[in-house]
């Protein structure tokens, strides 16, 4: 059980439902109707959202959970300030459909002195923008891959980089960006793809060195001393002959895709012990570069020669129950509903 009972609002973004109102209240579930004996039920059961596994789980804590919906309208903005829960906890990731204004979300709450869960304005920020990611990255000494930015013509050298290459979007988050077509192995294609970014996007595109090797996820929680959880491996082994071993559209989201269907997150339990240890002590230091809080995600590639290249790191990853973050939380020991408590708790602390 947690240590005390909280008002604890969990706070999403919605932009394009149509809906006419913020929600501010738990929704009630209808008691189930009776079934008539000999007949079988068609209904088929949907699968809970993040924000309603979260409900749930701190409901079993003992905390009094309710919603919040920013919807793009300054209604919401007002229903949230006027908000008495003791702790804001906060998925969003844009608002009135813009995902660059996530950190504008946590400005704001900042600003009505509500406290949140998760990472601040400058850590949304700093993991955004992959391309000052990186920069960080190199004056910590985390290793990257080697990159440089172009934009309309503009190019903001970095370093020499050899194909292959992939370019991607360097403000976009989700794989948003990131196809087959990504990874280019010549001048027209790289430049082609340039073009593809800037008019699909209107982002600078972020150039980087392709680096063949393993998927690894580091799950990180804390604050002050942070943990890295049981690492995930995003196996892209079994993907199409030709096919680009990336995380990309087709393998995150695209069901029908071969490449959805034969890509799975697992447990990277295998690796040596001084692999692993290596790989968690870069995820926290990569957390804590990018001034990340309570918990987190940092993308990694293993090379074949141990080289450990950090890609990206993700501030308020998705926490649902099949999510590489619970799935590395339950490696650990901890339940789904003791690892929302302890981001709870981790909050709280912060604040108190």
């Amino acid at each position: 059980m947690a240590r005390e009972s909280r008002r604890i609002a969990i706070l999403y973004d919605s932009w394009d439902d149509g809906a006419e109102e913020p929600t501010v209240d738990v929704p009630v579930e209808e008691p189930p109707r009776r079934r008539r004996k000999g007949r079988k039920s068609t209904k088929i059961k949907r699968p809970m959202l993040d924000r309603e596994e979260i409900h749930e789980a701190l409901t079993k804590l003992g905390h009094t959970a309710s919603y919040i919906e920013l919807d793009g309208k300054d209604a919401s903005l007002v229903a949230l300030a006027k908000c008495r829960a003791d702790l804001v906890f906060n998925l969003t990731e844009s608002y009135a459909g813009d995902d660059t204004k996530d950190m504008n979300i946590a400005a704001y709450l900042d600003l009505i002195d509500l406290p949140y869960t998760g990472a601040g304005p400058y850590g949304l920020y700093l993991a955004q923008n992959k391309a000052l990611a990186k920069k960080l990255f190199h004056f910590h000494d985390i290793r990257t891959p080697f990159f440089a930015v172009s934009y309309k013509g503009l190019s903001e050298h970095a370093h020499d980089i050899a194909f292959p290459l992939i370019v991607k979007p360097q403000s976009e988050d989700g794989s948003i960006g990131i196809d087959n077509g990504s990874v280019v192995s010549s001048v027209q294609d790289l430049l082609e793809r340039i073009h593809y970014i800037h008019e699909q996007f209107d982002t600078p595109a972020l150039i980087e060195e392709y680096i063949e090797g393993r998927e690894i996820y580091a799950a990180v929680l804390g604050n002050g001393t942070p943990e890295a959880l049981p690492l995930v491996e995003l196996d892209l082994s079994k993907l199409p002959e030709g096919t680009p071993r990336i995380a990309g559209t087709e393998v995150k989201w695209e069901k029908d895709s071969e490449a959805y269907k034969k890509t799975r997150s697992r447990i990277a339990d295998e690796l040596d012990e001084e692999t692993t240890e290596n790989l968690k002590q870069t995820a926290v230091a990569a957390y804590q570069a990018l001034q990340l809080r309570d918990y987190g995600r940092i993308d990694m590639r293993l090379a074949d020669d141990g080289r450990i290249y950090v890609i990206e790191g993700n501030p308020n990853p998705w926490l649902s129950s099949g999510a590489e973050f619970a799935m590395a939380a339950r490696k650990s020991g901890r339940s789904y509903s003791e690892t929302m408590g302890e981001i709870v708790e981790l909050a709280l602390a912060r604040y108190e």
